[in-house]
């Protein structure tokens, strides 16, 4: 595809909009390790919660979506809107102790609520473990999603897009920090929503669509349309609707859902300027993410089974990608080439945007656990706060260069999507109880990380296999590895010793002060159940509306009103 000059003029201009804020804002940025990775805790509950968003709407999350409705229909969703339930159980529980906590990293909790050698080991090996490891993994399935998108629309090679683009991804992230990446996040929402719109729009209404009742009354498309999957088929209903939401949301960690908060979303709860807009910002995230945000790609994906109905058309098309590209996934980059110009130069710089977002994202986080709690709680405990965010822009340039590497040896978003489950699996419980059962200890963390991750090694290598030691399901492979791993680290826990008793009474004292631990128990209880359904009703609302189902919409929306507003009232006079 050939872009015109007026597509170019357009991700030019915000190309250097990015890097010219990470350089306005570098100065304060470089001054400590608070103003560097926490934005020196003053940030609003809209800008952080707007930079959650945009944090997690990657360059592969478009992909991933149209993916999941070309193979499973709009129901496929549901491997990802189950995560909601997580997400409000962070914004009605958890928020709040995060923001108390006053940590720098998520990652300093270790050493604040466990004690000995055991507590400083387990911090150190999660750095490594989540900041390196997980999220190399994490940004190669970006960058690999991100050159599929390259090669269809900018006919260039991986190898090409990996390097333009890691070269302007880490100069903003090492000069800016937190600041620089929530500006920039700020300013790449609204260009991804007004493009991925705008484009969706266009693309129902070209020829070889014909308008939206034409798309949905399609031969190879009203089977994919509802909102559940089919009830009589089983197999179907226990991979998309029950293994999700009754087992898959509260066992499984995985970025931007960890049971309890953690990651990024934490980073961005430790940034806020008090309690009350941690969890405004979380809540917004919650609501915009699951609710608003993935109604263009769903169209566009179903828009795609019409134009590109297997996977030989999207090959013949573009024959210039790859064995390893190939997949459903680039299906919704392929739908982008029927653009005009101007059009395909704000949607390409949304992508390009959302790219940077979760990328600039990642390396601060990631950089923040190598520098906060590896570098200078063990190498260098003395080391000034000039010289750890020199080591922090050292390790960001060092991961993005092993994530791009990394890349080669992926193949689509629902595979990285899958594998990171996977890697969670089993250790969700144990991060949303450690806040309240005090038996959990640093070898029930330590125990719930090796067992998960070496099940998940080895369901991978197995699925490599030209002929696999055992042939298991990949959804029972999921709940199979939850159940190893959830019993394993409750045993652990039942046969060692819990942490002491005054570093407990410290930790208490710190996060709930004289209260109870389950005071307001019943207050959040209903607002997490508002937030679900609230949530939920929105999504089939704007669903609704798009199906040309005006009644079932309004009545929907009028039932998110009501749940928001209790809400509102339960949580306002919060402080």
């Amino acid at each position: 595809m050939v872009l015109s000059t007026l597509d170019w003029v357009i991700i030019a201009f915000f190309l250097i909009l990015f890097a010219a804020i990470g350089i306005f804002v570098s100065k304060q940025a470089g001054k400590d390790t608070k103003s560097f990775f926490l934005s020196s805790r003053n940030m609003p509950w809209w800008l952080l919660g707007v930079s959650m968003v945009a944090t997690t709407f990657a360059a592969d999350t478009p992909g991933l979506v149209t993916e999941l409705v070309r193979t499973n229909g709009v129901s496929g969703n549901w491997v990802w809107w189950a995560m909601l339930l997580t997400g409000m159980l962070t914004v009605f529980f958890y928020a709040r102790l995060w923001r108390k906590s006053g940590i720098t990293t998520d990652l300093e909790f270790y050493e604040l609520r466990y004690s000995g050698k055991t507590a400083s080991f387990l911090r150190g090996f999660r750095a490594i473990y989540l900041g390196v490891i997980f999220n190399i993994i994490t940004m190669a399935g970006v960058c690999l999603a991100g050159a599929k998108i390259a090669n269809i629309l900018l006919g260039i090679s991986q190898e090409e897009m990996l390097l333009y683009a890691s070269i302007i991804v880490v100069i903003y992230s090492t000069l800016g920090g937190l600041k620089g990446v929530l500006i920039t996040d700020f300013i790449q929402f609204i260009i991804a929503m007004v493009g991925s719109i705008w484009a969706t729009i266009y693309i129902v209404n070209i020829p070889e669509i014909g308008g939206i009742d034409n798309l949905l009354t399609n031969e190879n498309v009203v089977d994919k349309l509802a909102f559940f999957p089919d009830f009589s088929n089983t197999e179907a209903l226990i991979t998309l609707l029950i293994i999700p939401l009754a087992v898959q949301w509260w066992s499984t960690w995985y970025p931007g859902a960890e049971p309890g908060g953690g990651g990024y979303i934490a980073q961005r709860m430790l940034a806020a300027k008090n309690e009350k807009h941690a969890t405004w910002a979380t809540l917004f995230f919650n609501v915009a993410h699951y609710a608003i945000r993935p109604w263009p790609w769903v169209v566009v994906g179903l828009a795609s089974i019409v134009v590109f109905p297997n996977l030989d058309a999207i090959s013949e098309t573009f024959p210039s990608l790859t064995k390893q590209m190939q997949g459903h996934d680039v299906a919704y980059a392929a739908m982008m080439t029927y653009l005009p110009a101007g059009l395909i130069g704000i949607v390409l710089t949304s992508l390009i945007a959302a790219f940077m977002s979760t990328i600039s994202t990642q390396l601060n986080w990631g950089s923040s656990y190598i520098v906060n709690d590896f570098y200078k709680r063990f190498l260098k405990p003395e080391a000034t706060d000039k010289e750890q965010v020199l080591v922090g822009r050292i390790s960001t340039v060092v991961l993005m260069l092993c994530a791009a590497l990394f890349s080669f040896y992926l193949q689509s978003a629902a595979d990285v999507f899958n594998l990171l489950l996977q890697i969670g699996a089993g250790t969700g419980l144990l991060f949303i109880l450690r806040w309240f059962w005090s038996r959990i200890n640093p070898y029930s963390e330590i125990a719930a990380m090796v067992i998960s991750f070496l099940i998940a090694v080895f369901f991978f290598i197995n699925g490599k296999l030209d002929t696999p030691l055992v042939t298991i399901a990949g959804h029972w492979q999921l709940v199979l590895g939850v159940v190893i791993t959830t019993f394993g680290w409750i045993i652990v826990t039942l046969l060692t010793q819990p942490t002491d008793a005054k570093t407990l009474a410290t930790f208490n004292a710190l996060i709930f002060g004289d209260e109870s631990k389950f005071k307001g128990f019943g207050n959040k209880t209903i607002s997490f159940f508002c937030g679900v359904f609230g949530v939920y009703a929105l999504l089939f609302s704007i669903g609704s509306f798009i199906y040309d189902n005006t009644l079932k919409g309004f009545v929907l929306l009028v039932i998110t009103t009501v749940l928001g507003f209790i809400i509102y009232k339960l949580n306002k006079n919060y402080r």
